[in-house]
């Protein structure tokens, strides 16, 4: 049985891989590396705990580079011991650039899914893309014109999330089930999926509910399933009193972005989510502050949000460190649900960037890319 090694390590690549390899499952490959419970799902079988890669900024990385080594070096031994057909690589370019050296020096074809972002920071990496992939699956459609220029063979196979955002319910089905208020405007919070996310984010949040009034508004707030509800309600309970005014919702994500009035969104796949759902919101970033000034001065471009530097242009607002507190977020809330006219400008922008993704089937044309490497037929 041919053998395809994977690393996704995060909770979005972790999800759109899993994707994939549902489109390869009648294939009869084996599958092995790194991955999360939805890769598992699949079939993955996982040589390392999936929450130990989950960290993100400089320095909360440099607290893991003992890890990160070991891993290294078990996978350079793994892969020259056991050859598989493939190596598929999921975004995460730290680590999984390392190892497409690795396994392109052992010759192993290396097939990457989800360019690295090397037109913002780290330029260098579209030359470690040229040197040691045979594929690269774009999944932002301006990338391929920038990787044929360094002679990267590449494809934009679409967005993952035109084919993930499934809707379950109505909005009265929702809300009912839900136990919302009809009457009320609906406001989502998005925190995170990391914990260091949670911690910096979800106390923000709680004290902006704290300024709005309840008789106008209900509260629903996002936990993900990779954040322990014992972690989540022990920051709950610390910073806010009345948890019985929260909604806690750990599943129907699509639903709160597309039946709440507005939502407040932390950086990342999620804010390309609530972008394609299309009803508006506000970007929210916030890191370590050694990461962050490390990176303001690295990284060279004007936006932080996947909206808007896919559309070169600021369709939603953005709030980053300092500017991710309570005021500021209750007022651009306020302000945008009483401006009819702000309000519907926001969504005819958010249009425009629907066209713009169109509607591939990432998964599929995923897919293709790796059988046709493999000289398989699809």
């Amino acid at each position: 049985m041919a053998t395809i090694f994977w690393i996704a390590g995060e909770n979005s690549g972790d999800l759109h891989a899993s994707y994939v390899m549902k489109e390869l499952q009648d294939y009869g490959f084996n599958h092995v590396g790194i991955g999360g419970y939805q890769m598992q799902k699949r079939g993955l079988q996982v040589l390392f705990p999936f929450n130990r890669f989950n960290v993100m900024g400089f320095w909360e990385v440099l607290k893991h580079l003992r890890f990160f080594a070991k891993v290294e070096k078990f996978i350079k031994e793994y892969l020259k011991k056991n050859k598989p057909e493939l190596v598929i690589l999921v975004d995460y370019p730290g680590m999984n650039l390392r190892i497409a050296k690795i396994a392109s020096e052992l010759n192993i074809p290396v097939f990457y899914y989800i360019c690295p972002q090397f037109w913002a920071w780290k330029h260098h990496r579209v030359k470690q893309l040229a040197d040691y992939t045979n594929q690269v699956a774009c999944i932002l459609p301006f990338e391929p014109d920038l990787l044929y220029i360094h002679q990267v063979n590449s494809e934009y196979v679409g967005s993952p999330i035109v084919e993930e955002i499934n809707i379950k319910m109505s909005k009265e089905e929702f809300g009912k089930a839900t136990r919302l208020d009809s009457n009320k405007k609906w406001l989502s919070f998005f925190p995170g999926s990391r914990i260091d996310e949670v911690n910096k984010l979800l106390p923000i949040f709680l004290n902006t509910i704290k300024l709005l009034n309840a008789n106008e508004y209900e509260f629903l707030i996002s936990r993900a399933p990779t954040i322990s509800e014992k972690d989540f309600l022990k920051l709950l309970n610390r910073n806010f009193r009345d948890v019985a005014k929260l909604r806690i919702l750990v599943s129907n994500n699509y639903e709160m972005m597309h039946y709440s009035d507005f939502s407040v969104v932390k950086s990342g796949t999620s804010s390309l989510e609530a972008a394609y759902i299309g009803n508006p919101f506000v970007i929210c970033y916030k890191s370590n502050p050694i990461s962050y000034w490390i990176a303001r001065n690295i990284i060279k471009i004007k936006y932080i949000g996947l909206p808007n530097i896919l559309m070169n242009r600021a369709i939603v607002p953005e709030f980053i460190q300092n500017d991710v507190n309570p005021k500021k977020i209750k007022s651009i809330i306020n302000s945008t649900l009483a401006d009819k006219g702000m309000y519907q400008s926001i969504k005819e922008n958010l249009k425009d960037l629907q066209n713009v993704l169109g509607n591939k089937a990432a998964s599929k044309e995923t897919a293709r890319l790796v059988l046709a490497l493999l000289n398989r037929d699809k």
